[in-house]
């Protein structure tokens, strides 16, 4: 490690830098960030901070740059969601906060939507896959309760400045391959705690060759691979998605790792990479599609942030328009925001899902988050979600394996875990 005063900076440590007031910081020192944004929702906010705060007597900071969202609990299906979104719902209006997404999506992509998260911002979430603002060239890490709490009254919190990981991608993806796939891939090579306490960077051209919601699923599953951030550099297509929410974008010069930084580098070849299946119960159990061909399905899940954004739906569409779901198979798409769902409702992209057999459901975290039990005991489910630990889709008895929206799509049209390239073809 590095640490003269010469050295060059990784993209994490600028960002760390920006924040804590300071023109460089070293790995492995603790510094004190002023934060830009705290996001919360439904499950992890107000039902958990409201309380300290009274017991406190404290206040919010800055309440412009809290964001919170309802997306866990919505819509309420039973005596206890009902309580917690209603102690979310009043808590927003005593507080008078100015922005409040209620069951508008799922936090991740609502609160991007809003155009919320910029480069150069240091953000905090109470989620774990709160790394998805990295997408953005923002230092976005999930916390626990007790320090949003901290964040909340005070605006700070405190950090020790990690190393850096760079996942270098060269060549590009063939089609039916995507973001969801290389992440598969990663996992697959490095477990779930690959980027340990380490901030994470995805380059290279097949990177930049990325949509920007394809760049917010690798951000997002870098909380699988145990970094604290996802990290990518903002360019021009950032800038140009970033501006169709409406939001000023800053200058973006500068939001990249120099060349002499020291990190850890890892190569892939986005060329050769097949679309990847994680089995269950872990993401980190990795292979590519061909390993698990022909396994029967009963349950195709297309939703989630890292799965049932705009791209995804178009994914998922590209595979099944003007054909029809297995007999025996369940698929169910819940879009990931109301905006997405809007898109594409108005491409058609909605009407080709359902044409071919789905069920439509709400925009919120739903089965992901295993809210209301909608897969089902005792079935086997192959699902776009980030996660598949047991239980994690509400039963203890479901198995569910991971993969790309093509993937799932391709797996519910013929009842088999299936090689969407096959059917693209």
């Amino acid at each position: 490690m590095n640490n003269s005063s010469h050295a060059g900076q990784t993209l994490a440590q600028k960002l760390i830098a920006r924040a804590a007031g300071r023109t460089r910081v070293d790995v492995g020192e603790i510094v004190t960030c002023k934060v830009d944004l705290a996001m919360f929702h439904d499950s992890s906010g107000p039902r958990r901070l409201k309380p300290m705060l009274e017991e406190l007597g404290a206040g919010i900071w800055d309440k412009s740059r809290v964001v919170l969202v309802m997306d866990h609990y919505v819509p309420e299906r039973d005596e206890g969601s009902r309580k917690i979104v209603h102690i979310a719902r009043e808590w927003a209006r005593e507080q008078e906060l100015p922005h409040v997404y209620d069951s508008k999506g799922i936090c991740h992509v609502v609160v991007p939507e809003g155009g919320h998260i910029l480069p150069g911002m240091f953000c905090v979430g109470g989620d774990s896959h709160s790394p998805t603002g990295g997408a953005f060239g923002a230092y976005m890490f999930g916390i626990g309760a007790t320090e949003m709490l901290g964040v909340v009254v005070t605006g700070e919190i405190w950090l020790r400045v990690p190393d850096t990981l760079r996942m270098f991608w060269s060549g590009s993806l063939q089609a039916g391959v995507t973001a969801k796939d290389m992440m598969l891939h990663m996992l697959g090579r490095f477990g779930m705690n690959g980027g340990g306490y380490q901030a994470v960077e995805f380059c290279g051209p097949a990177v930049q060759a990325l949509s920007m919601q394809e760049r917010m699923t690798l951000s997002n599953m870098s909380a699988e691979l145990g970094a604290q951030v996802g990290l990518i550099a903002p360019d021009a297509t950032t800038r140009e998605w970033l501006s169709a929410t409406g939001a000023q974008v800053p200058e973006l010069s500068g939001w990249t790792t120099d060349s002499d930084a020291s990190c850890t580098e890892h190569a892939f070849d986005a060329d050769v990479l097949a679309p990847m299946v994680a089995a269950p119960h872990s993401p980190a159990n990795a292979a590519p599609v061909a390993d698990h061909a022909g396994a029967p399905v009963q349950v195709a899940y297309v939703g989630a942030c890292t799965g049932a954004k705009l791209d995804d739906l178009r994914a998922a569409a590209a595979v099944l328009r003007g054909r029809r779901v297995a007999q025996g198979v369940r698929l169910i798409v819940a879009p990931a925001s109301l905006r997405d769902q809007e898109a594409a409702q108005r491409e058609g992209v909605l009407q080709a899902l359902l044409d071919a057999g789905a069920e439509l459901f709400p925009t919120s975290c739903g089965a992901c988050a295993g809210y209301g039990n909608a897969v089902g005991d005792d079935v086997t489910v192959i699902s776009t979600t980030a996660r598949n630990f047991k239980g994690r889709m509400g039963s203890p008895t479901a198995r569910v394996y991971l993969g790309s929206p093509y993937t799932v799509a391709a797996s519910a049209l013929r009842g088999t875990i299936s090689d969407p390239r096959e059917v693209l073809a």
